[in-house]
């Protein structure tokens, strides 16, 4: 079996990059099965996490990402010059390597893979939801384009072989399609231990940009910390991107220096959960929340917007985390301090949250990848 994986960028200490690094690496290890990887934007930098030597990486150098700070029409432009290069050089690389299975994980792709006729298997992997591209509420002719884009996304969807999205909120959202199937990241292990949730920190992990919603957890953290009740208990924000120094701006103006701080990510981050009580999700939007279920597997307890797509899927309110509705500040501020208060209720919470690995271990995912894989090819 040979799959090609098509991506973005391997530099990033995102989500997207640790599941695609999890997935190559087990099955690389299947006796007879090749793996590669193909990117579009890796700008000669290395991977953010180390990829198997037997894993071939692959950068075609279209780097659509260099037209991110330009006008509307610029952008449009640049991305259908773009696009007709990656279409052309993937192209050349699909025919030359014959793989079995293509794997797109949206979207650059996406729109002509299908039309690929290297002899391969075409699979679609959504990491978003299917209104990621409306989150934004982008007004002008870019929001035009991405209502516009949304609703060609159906018919894209519908081309290729398979098309395989995180949770089963997001399958509802697309309807009755012969094509879908669900199949969620796994629960990776990233500790050999839990945390016992008496540190009286608060963790928060993710791009620093508007996908992950920090600007919402800084205002709720200031809601928790002028009830004067929890002057011991710390925030810390682990990751990197755009909004950095707005971010801090808004920590600096609420004179939450000394209980807020925003660190660099780092590449065992299962030591910062087991030190910490308590993961918080003020996402505008995820695909599937990666960070929730590693945080969850090390003990930590969740309390999460209940922004599209995940938290329903995965939490159980008031058995292994909370929900509230999302923008919600002050019922997130209210939640949060519901578990800093209670001991109890916190290390109860924490006991059924290490659950999370019963349906998300890497074991019974991967079964589920190899299972369509096979059974595609076999047709």
């Amino acid at each position: 079996m040979k799959i090609i994986y098509c991506t973005h960028s391997t530099c990033n200490p995102g989500g997207m990059e640790r599941v695609l690094l999890n997935k190559v690496t087990y099955l690389s290890q299947l006796p007879g099965w090749k793996v590669a990887v193909v990117t579009t934007d890796q700008h000669q930098r290395p991977p953010f996490y180390p990829f198997p030597e037997k894993v071939r990486m692959t950068d075609l150098g279209i780097n659509y990402s260099e037209d991110n700070g330009k006008g509307a029409w610029k952008k449009i432009t640049g991305y259908l010059r773009k696009r007709k290069e990656h279409k052309r050089k993937l192209t050349a690389l699909l025919l030359k390597e014959k793989p079995n299975i293509v794997v797109s994980l949206y979207p650059s792709e996406s729109s002509f893979i299908p039309d690929i006729k290297d002899g391969s298997k075409k699979v679609l992997e959504l990491h978003y939801c299917k209104f990621f591209r409306l989150q934004y509420g982008r007004r002008g002719l870019l929001g035009w384009i991405d209502k516009l884009r949304t609703r060609q996304d159906e018919q894209i969807v519908r081309r290729f072989d398979k098309f395989v999205v995180l949770t089963n909120e997001d399958r509802g959202y697309w309807g009755n399609l012969p094509n879908i199937e669900v199949i969620p990241n796994a629960a990776m292990h990233v500790s050999d231990a839990y945390s016992d949730v008496m540190n009286k920190r608060v963790i928060a992990v993710g791009r620093l940009d508007y996908q992950k919603g920090f600007d919402r957890l800084i205002q709720a953290w200031q809601l928790v910390q002028h009830t004067g009740k929890f002057t011991d208990w710390k925030l810390d924000i682990f990751g990197q991107g755009e909004w950095q120094e707005m971010l801090q701006q808004m920590i600096d103006k609420a004179g939450l220096q000394d209980s807020l701080q925003i660190h660099q990510p780092t590449k065992q981050i299962g030591e910062e959960y087991v030190k910490s009580d308590l993961l918080v999700m003020s996402s505008n939007y995820e695909g599937f929340p990666m960070v929730m279920i590693e945080a969850m597997a090390c003990g930590l307890p969740v309390v999460s917007f209940d922004y599209k797509c995940g938290p329903k899927d995965i939490i159980q309110p008031g058995i292994n985390g909370l929900l509230v509705p999302n923008g919600d500040i002050q019922a997130l501020a209210d939640a949060m301090m519901k578990v800093m208060e209670d001991e109890a209720y916190r290390k109860m919470l924490s006991l059924n949250a290490r659950k999370v690995v019963d349906t998300y271990s890497e074991q019974a995912v991967m079964a589920q990848w190899i299972r369509l894989f096979t059974s595609i090819t076999a047709k």
